[in-house]
């Protein structure tokens, strides 16, 4: 066969046409050659992690390939251990590089561990983990915890010191992530929880309030973080049902506003029970306050009998059977005049009918008497505020009552009965229903706390039931005997005696009677009576004061009564120092004739000198009620000085000390 020509060409280039045939041949034998190497290095160093595992434990070693690389991480339980880990794995075969980056067990306090969900797929562990917990074992433990799609990456360091039961905290911690958005995190320092995040629904923020309540045995809550979820259809509602009894049901913002809304249900319940079904939620429109708009659904709510004050979409609405008669013309007034800003009135349906329990109620406190439900008309209501002032006229007078028709027969003599009672208690109130009045509160007295039921049954009128639940004082205690000692060294030794005729206080009794007064002040247990005293036989009469001492002083606040004739500026006793002038005895008519003036004469001489020997033989009686009336200004004074009226009495008329006692001051149980 001839031979094929040559160029010079080819001839000079031509091992270049076995190139590409042989960049084939290494591409391919490369990536397997590379495989094999990073396998049989993996299997290698493999065994040098499970050389560090303990017995029992799971390795300490974590390592990753990458090519003829070695990135070695973990936490050695000492030094020795770790520098023995990186010469075995230095000496693996077809190793090229070790990236070292394994450090020492140490003891963590506090003992801070995190998770933290940084996406929906994934929770990132981060801070310290129990030195005798791998990695591996704690995702294991976590994981029923999570959805299966939930991926957990642990990068937390091993350390000392952990609490105990820390997996039942840790798997706790977990547990409330799953309902928070992303951007969430759970922290367990020491033995304490705390929790960050957005709800993902408000039924999920429910959810995680109420778990938080129950933390792990051991463990307690600290910062809790969680902002509720936003709803698009933000409402909140208010209903009051028959028999008084409130409903929260909607949304609230956030858990301070709960509970000033939940303060605000419970006085507005009076007594009645609150049933909170709010959810908290974001989504209130900008602009609008949730205090002063709860505020303004209660005031609403108050005008029904039974029914619903609603916000939903920026308007309230009113709905349900009103109050009474004027009640509907009062809310749309306020729907028209008196909504929070931000707010637009909605529709209003209401119906007004027959009150049904009739109700009325009168409350004493410390400083106030107040009148809440309804009366007849306005005349019935002037005849109790009468009945109220002169026994309550220390107290503010407080009138929210209402007029609506429908009361029932003798329904302004029972009130009267009630009160009658009421004014003998410190403080206390009265309750009508229908035909029925439950009379309540504590009892200045212990002797006479038993004695409510039967009087107020006596003074009902025909077809009126009376109900008394009265609380008499307080056993003594230490401190009272304490008090009856402080009142004891304030009266030892001290005698006041006002001058014969006389009701005004001397200087010398100033210093006795503010001592009492500190001691009263100091002490509330003590309640107080003053007898006055009445003067020396034959002294002169002061003249009767300008007061209505015909009042009867059945309780602490008598004196009072009494002093209530006159509820203007003027002095509460007339004080004089000097006795009454008596008016000189008129001159008998001239005689018509000398017989007659002598027999006349005779019989004047001998009737003078029978009266100059009964007045010898039966002295003059001192004013009758004088001892009462110094009783009066000695109680007066304490008033002044600011001893509560319900502390302190003057003796009833009738009582009195002999001269020579001077003012009794006593402690009365």
């Amino acid at each position: 066969m001839p031979a094929l020509p040559s160029s010079p060409l080819l001839q000079k280039f031509g091992w270049a046409v076995g190139l590409p045939g042989l960049a084939l041949i290494v591409g391919v034998a490369t990536p397997f050659l590379a495989s094999r190497a990073e396998r049989r290095l993996d299997d290698n160093a493999e065994a040098v992690v499970r050389a560090t595992a303990e017995t029992g434990l799971e390795p300490w070693l974590r390592l990753t390939v990458r090519g003829r690389d070695l990135i070695a991480t973990g936490e050695a339980p000492d030094e020795a251990g770790r520098v023995a880990a990186l010469d075995r794995l230095k000496r693996l075969p077809g190793l090229r590089h070790v990236v070292g980056r394994i450090g020492i067990v140490e003891d963590a306090s506090p003992f801070v561990w995190t998770a933290t969900r940084t996406s929906p797929e994934r929770i990132e562990l981060t801070g310290n983990r129990p030195v005798e917990i791998g990695p591996s074992a704690l995702a294991a433990k976590l994981a029923p915890e999570l959805p299966s799609e939930t991926r957990i990456v642990d990068q937390a360091k091993a350390a000392r010191g952990a609490p105990p039961d820390f997996s039942a905290a840790s798997a706790f911690a977990l547990e409330q992530l799953k309902p928070l958005a992303p951007g969430a995190s759970a922290t367990i320092a020491d033995t304490t929880v705390s929790l960050s995040g957005e709800a993902s629904t408000v039924a999920d923020y429910e959810a995680v309030r109420q778990a938080l309540a129950h933390p792990p045995t051991g463990f307690t809550m600290g910062k809790v973080d969680i902002r509720p979820a936003a709803t698009p259809d933000f409402r909140f509602a208010v209903t009051r049902e028959r028999g008084g009894n409130l409903v929260l049901s909607g949304n609230v913002v956030s858990e301070t506003a709960r509970e000033e809304i939940r303060a605000m249900a419970d006085d507005a319940a009076d007594g009645a029970t609150v049933d909170d079904r709010m959810q908290t939620a974001r989504g209130l429109a900008d602009g609008i306050d949730p205090t002063t708009l709860g505020r303004f659904a209660f005031q609403l709510s108050s005008l029904l009998q039974n029914g619903s004050v609603t916000y939903s979409d920026s308007r309230l609405s009113v709905s349900g059977t009103a109050l009474d008669g004027q009640a509907i013309g009062e809310i749309d007034a306020l729907l028209r005049d008196g909504r929070p800003s931000g707010t637009r009135a909605g529709p209003v349906d209401l119906a007004a009918m027959p009150l049904s329990p009739y109700r009325f109620m009168v409350r004493r406190e410390s400083d106030a008497v107040t009148l809440t439900g309804h009366l007849p008309d306005s005349t019935t209501r002037d005849r109790i505020l009468a009945t109220l002032r002169p026994r309550f006229f220390r107290e503010r007078i407080v009138d929210k009552s209402r007029i609506a028709e429908g009361a029932p027969a003798n329904l302004t003599g029972a009130i009267e009965a009630g009160i009658s009672a009421l004014s003998l208690l410190a403080t206390g109130e009265i309750r009508i229903s229908d035909r029925t009045l439950a009379l309540s509160g504590n009892s200045l007295y212990r002797e006479s706390a038993g004695r409510f039921e039967m009087d107020l049954s006596r003074r009902m009128p025909a077809g009126w039931q009376g109900q008394a639940e009265v609380k008499p004082p307080a056993s003594e205690t230490m401190e009272d005997k304490a008090c009856r000692g402080s009142f004891d060294r304030a009266i030892e030794g001290r005698r006041l005696l006002f001058a014969p005729g006389s009701v005004t206080l001397k200087a010398e009794f100033y210093p006795t009677l503010d001592a009492v007064a500190s001691a009263a002040k100091a002490c509330t247990g003590l309640r107080i009576e003053v007898t006055g005293h009445v003067d020396p036989a034959g002294a002169a009469g002061a003249p009767k004061p300008a007061l209505d001492a015909g009042v009867e002083n059945t309780s602490s606040v008598d004196s009072g009564k009494a002093r209530d004739a006159d509820k203007a500026s003027k002095p509460v006793v007339a004080k004089t120092d000097k006795p009454p002038v008596k008016p000189a005895d008129p001159k008998p008519a001239p005689a018509k004739d000398g017989k007659d003036k002598a027999t006349g004469d005779k019989a004047a001489k001998e009737k003078d000198a029978k009266t100059e020997a009964s007045k010898e033989a039966k002295p003059a009686e001192p004013e009758p009620d004088m001892a009462r009336q110094r009783a009066l200004v000695i109680v007066e004074y304490l008033l002044q000085a600011g001893i509560p009226a319900d502390r302190i009495v003057a003796a009833p008329a009738g009582r009195a000390n002999a001269t020579g006692q001077g003012v009794g001051l006593a402690l009365r149980s």
